[in-house]
């Protein structure tokens, strides 16, 4: 049980992390609905903080609260996870300009320690920490331009796409082309490469967006032949 003299702030802060936390890892799929009442006994606290929290989660585009149903988890088309992908694409170039000059040893260092624990996830199939990872290594290249609301616009563009993302590597054999791109993008930056950094980001984020797009024609395409298969009775 939680602590009496939790406010009702730090509870919602609460919710909010362990429900993001539980889209993000894919432990609730899309469309999945979101019970106020599940919630509250599975985090040991009222409903207050559980509804605020699920607010939170819908103003970062996670959640999406439908009328009659309550909250489900967010489940976007190819054409917005494309739109979502080239915002990302604006705004990690512009800021990777500003902040490789600006970079540190301590932030390569810190680039090249989570790629490294991202390398491991890919090897160990661990595929919950795959878009976490993945967003904590770019987000350590940007930290250097100092623009924490840009930053915080970046890091909101990853959490909405990184079921796919996480999607894209496991469905279309992408990990090994994601770690050497990544190990490319480290070894601009430390040459203080800004122009070329930036220009292969583009291409980097471009690349994700291709695969998917390839994954989702295929599926379409399959679709017709699934539909044309007797149903499986259960049991």
């Amino acid at each position: 049980m939680n602590d009496l003299n939790d406010t009702p702030q730090s509870l919602t802060a609460l919710a909010t992390d362990a429900i993001r936390q539980r889209i993000l890892t894919g432990e609730w799929t899309d469309g999945g609905q979101l019970r106020q009442d599940a919630l509250a006994r599975q985090l040991g606290m009222s409903r207050v903080p559980i509804r605020e929290a699920l607010r939170q989660l819908e103003a970062e585009g996670l959640v999406t609260i439908v009328e009659n149903r309550g909250a489900v988890v967010s489940q976007l088309s190819l054409p917005e996870i494309v739109e979502l992908l080239r915002v990302r694409v604006l705004l990690e170039c512009d800021v990777l300009l500003e902040a490789v000059p600006r970079q540190t040893a301590a932030d390569i260092a810190a680039a090249e320690a989570l790629l490294i624990d991202f390398e491991q996830a890919l090897q160990q199939r661990d595929i919950a920490s795959w878009g976490v990872l993945n967003a904590r290594f770019h987000l350590a290249l940007y930290r250097a331009a100092e623009r924490p609301q840009t930053l915080a616009l970046i890091e909101q563009l990853h959490n909405r796409t990184d079921r796919y993302t996480r999607m894209q590597i496991l469905l279309t054999d992408f990990s090994e082309r994601a770690h050497d791109e990544h190990c490319r993008l480290l070894t601009l930056c430390k040459t203080k490469d800004a122009i070329g950094a930036a220009a292969f980001l583009r291409q980097h984020i471009l690349h994700a967006e291709e695969a998917l797009e390839a994954w989702y024609c295929q599926q379409a395409r399959a679709l017709p032949a699934k539909r044309g298969r007797k149903p499986r009775t259960p049991g």
